[in-house]
């Protein structure tokens, strides 16, 4: 399973982004689809999240201003970042979870940089 991340690049605070994930390579559906960041020299914190049925969860700094979206039949996760700050310049990791009778798999993409400067 390939999860792939799109959607980064600079802007300027106060403005916005839409990042999206993309996954491939299994039918299973995901259990939940969510985003985190990493910042230089922090670790990697959570953003949000959405779980199979709809329930949305965000982290404090997220709530308000971001936007999490699932297609659970396309396997696509977008997150919508309004009035962008210095401190949500990060890396930000597309990650999702399937169930198997056994298991939880989890899968991570390969980052997108978000960089907010004037």
């Amino acid at each position: 399973v390939q999860l792939v991340e799109s959607g980064g690049g600079l802007v300027q605070p106060g403005g916005s982004l839409r990042l999206s994930c993309a996954a491939s390579g299994s039918s299973r559906p995901f259990y939940y689809m969510a985003w985190y960041r990493q910042a230089p020299g922090k670790q990697r914190e959570f953003v949000a999240n959405q779980l199979l049925g709809g329930r949305v969860n965000y982290a404090d700094f997220a709530e308000g201003r971001f936007t999490i979206s699932t297609n659970e039949a396309r396997m696509t996760a977008d997150l919508e970042m309004t009035n962008l700050q210095p401190g949500d310049s990060a890396v930000y990791y597309c990650n999702g979870a399937q169930k198997t009778p056994l298991t939880t798999l989890q899968y991570w993409g390969q980052g997108t940089q978000v960089t907010v400067s004037s």
